[in-house]
């Protein structure tokens, strides 16, 4: 009866130790979910890393990729075919309304 006795308090107290892992887990967790957003957040304001005065807004950046690349689609020929995509609602099925 001694032995069962002392099993039991043992196995308690590694339930007791496995609830505090856990509880430590979770707000390990939640403080990890929190820290990966604020750098993300930081990143994107560009607060991670010294930004040289130098470099040109992301704005001017994009505008000129987009005139380049408008540059480039114009210059090419433009193809017989057409960009419409064909039906592929075989004759007599049904189409689901917003998905035709």
């Amino acid at each position: 009866m001694e032995e069962q006795k002392e099993i039991v308090q043992r196995i308690q107290l590694f339930f007791k130790a496995i609830i505090q892992i856990e509880n430590q887990y979770q707000n390990t967790n939640t403080k990890l979910t929190r820290l990966n957003q604020s750098i993300l957040a930081k990143a994107f304001r560009g607060e991670l890393v010294p930004q040289d005065p130098d470099d040109e807004p992301a704005s001017v950046l994009l505008e000129r990729i987009r005139a380049e690349r408008d540059k480039l689609n114009n210059s090419k020929p433009k193809s017989d075919r057409t960009s419409k995509r064909k039906s592929k609602t075989v004759e007599g099925q049904r189409v689901i309304p917003g998905l035709e």
